[in-house]
């Protein structure tokens, strides 16, 4: 059973951990990604980030722009621009239905984590709206709370 699950396991190549301190995340979505081979070999190695990056519809297409994945050591002249926009795969009613909501509500889609699912790489994206400076720190004292509660509730069953 063991080797089941970590088959069907999906390793997480890169994650955008400040996006859930700076957006509120409303939906998620999961997409494909058009690459080469090289950025694919690339992101096995984890030589990539999406720390910047921001999708956006251009001509009835989603395109992920900001996003790096490093150039593959091995790669010689068949390497890929590091930087280049990148196409998502998306059934063409769910891209139009986005781009709807981000032109109406004026949200923002942002890439959360790339990651393996049987062998492609896949994106997982937010339809986010941007916090302000007193929610991001509203969500720290909330944290800090919790983690105290889980910390004086292990002392206690230690006990």
């Amino acid at each position: 059973m063991a080797k089941k699950e970590e088959k069907n396991a999906s390793p997480i190549l890169v994650q955008n951990r400040k996006a859930r301190y700076d957006y509120h995340i409303l939906e998620t979505y999961e997409a494909g990604l058009e690459l080469v081979g090289t950025e694919v070999k690339a992101l096995r190695e984890r030589q990539g980030s999406i720390q910047e990056a921001y999708c956006k519809p251009v001509k009835g297409e989603l395109m992920m722009i900001g996003s790096r994945i490093n150039e593959y050591d091995k790669g010689n002249r068949f390497n890929h621009d590091p930087e280049r926009p990148r196409k998502l795969l998306m059934h063409r009613n769910e891209i139009i239905r986005l781009s709807q909501k981000i032109e109406r509500k004026g949200l923002t889609l942002i890439p959360l984590k790339l990651y393996l699912k049987r062998g492609k790489v896949k994106v997982e994206l937010g339809l986010c709206e941007g916090k302000h400076s007193y929610d991001k720190s509203a969500a720290l004292k909330e944290k800090a709370v919790k983690k105290e509660a889980e910390l004086s509730f292990e002392k206690a069953k230690r006990r």
